[in-house]
């Protein structure tokens, strides 16, 4: 690992080759992902004019990932992860281009919709666990910081571009291009990223049930108090996505329309456009590190101002406020906890913590939900950060502790 005093460009995380495809690659499928949420919502609507199996719809391309991340994260540690990629690539391009088939019975479609959303959890795991071996020292964390920022930007374009393209076209043929986007995908992953032997090969005589290899992946991550400590960071997600999940009622409360919805939940990615920006452009990874966990406990303060009621452009400039500090936290936390890990179970790790961290939002926005029928939207915000911040102090003592003998 390099000095932590380093500094390292943009521009000369670019420069390497490897990463120039993961990063391209990536980017095709978030938009591809955008486009595609919004083309199933519009198709589904169309044919039911059901709200609920519209949601439904929406919801299956995100919950599977959870199980996906869980029980086949395992096959990015026990194959190459590159082939992984690959192979899980090649695989959403045909499953979503069956769903393009005009007519398709809804049922068909759900499932469809369900496998492929599954195949994002290996992919993914593979992918965290791949890019360690490509980017070394303070490159990896700016390299994080990178894909945060066009992540981010991708979400917001894709998904206001993706509603454009769609009522100018057709949503089968936008499902059309989700399943090309795939397919570039995995020519550039199988031309520009080199093959690695995988990290823990297994004989067909030695092969760990995936279940097995999942409770060993768990002991590895809960058995560490570093790795402890930061996936308990990472997680703090849970507390802190409720203005987004709030952001109807909250408009409302404000008597504001959809416009207002929209720009709240355009707040916390602008934020972590930002904070990607700042803190992996120039803050110094040796500070990044030292002070992760007290951004952990800052990133919910914005949100307990929320008590005090304020106007549309003053909330979102705390929701903002909040998205920066928090991925300032999650990029370093991030990067700690893929180094920190073991290579033979890194992607099984990588699995567990993006699992988690679904989880953890999923129950953050059911919680809210409830709550926010009875305090109100603006006090429910207030409530989850502080009861955020105070969950992120004993987290950021235990990482200071670690740190500390590092």
């Amino acid at each position: 690992m390099a000095q932590t005093g380093e500094r390292v460009r943009f521009a000369a995380v670019f420069a390497i080759a490897e990463f120039r495809a993961m990063w391209t690659a990536e980017l095709l499928s978030v938009g591809g992902d955008q486009l595609a949420r919004v083309a199933l919502s519009v198709l589904v609507f169309q044919r039911t004019s059901s709200a609920f199996l519209t949601g439904l719809t929406y919801a299956l391309t995100f919950v599977p990932a959870l199980v996906g991340g869980i029980l086949l994260s395992g096959l990015g540690d026990r194959y190459p992860r590159r082939e992984v990629m690959v192979v899980v690539d090649l695989a959403r391009a045909a499953l979503v281009g069956a769903m393009a088939i005009p007519g398709l019975p809804l049922w068909s479609l759900c499932a469809l919709v369900t496998v492929v959303t599954l195949l994002n959890g290996p992919f993914k795991a593979a992918q965290q666990a791949l890019l360690p071996d490509v980017l070394s020292g303070p490159t990896y964390t700016v390299g994080m910081a990178i894909r945060n920022i066009t992540s981010q930007s991708a979400q917001l374009v894709g998904f206001a571009g993706g509603g454009l393209l769609v009522a100018a076209i057709n949503p089968s043929v936008g499902l059309g291009l989700d399943a090309v986007t795939f397919l570039l995908s995995a020519a550039l992953l199988r031309r520009g990223v080199r093959r690695r032997t995988a990290a823990s090969p297994q004989t067909a005589t030695g092969r760990r049930p995936f279940l097995a290899s999942t409770v060993v992946g768990a002991r590895v991550v809960f058995g560490d108090p570093g790795l402890r400590a930061l996936i308990a960071l990472c997680w703090l997600a849970g507390f802190y996505v409720t203005p987004e999940a709030l952001a109807a009622p909250y408009a409302s409360s404000l008597r504001a329309g959809a416009v207002a919805v929209g720009l709240i939940m355009a707040s916390d990615p602008v934020g972590s456009v930002i904070g990607g920006i700042i803190f992996g452009k120039w803050v110094p990874e040796h500070l990044q590190i030292r002070v992760i966990g007290v951004l952990g406990i800052f990133a919910g303060i914005p949100l307990i101002l929320c008590v005090l009621k304020p106007s549309l452009l003053i909330s979102m400039a705390l929701f903002a406020m909040s998205g920066m500090l928090a991925t300032a936290y999650n990029i370093q936390g991030t990067a700690s906890f893929m180094r920190r890990l073991p290579d033979a179970q890194r992607a099984q790790g990588a699995g567990l913590l993006s699992s988690g961290l679904i989880t953890a939002q999923g129950l953050g926005a059911l919680g809210a939900g409830v709550l926010a029928d009875r305090l109100g939207p603006a006090p429910t915000v207030a409530l989850a950060g502080l009861v955020g911040a105070l969950v992120a102090i004993p987290i950021a003592i235990g990482w200071h502790r670690v740190a500390k003998n590092r």
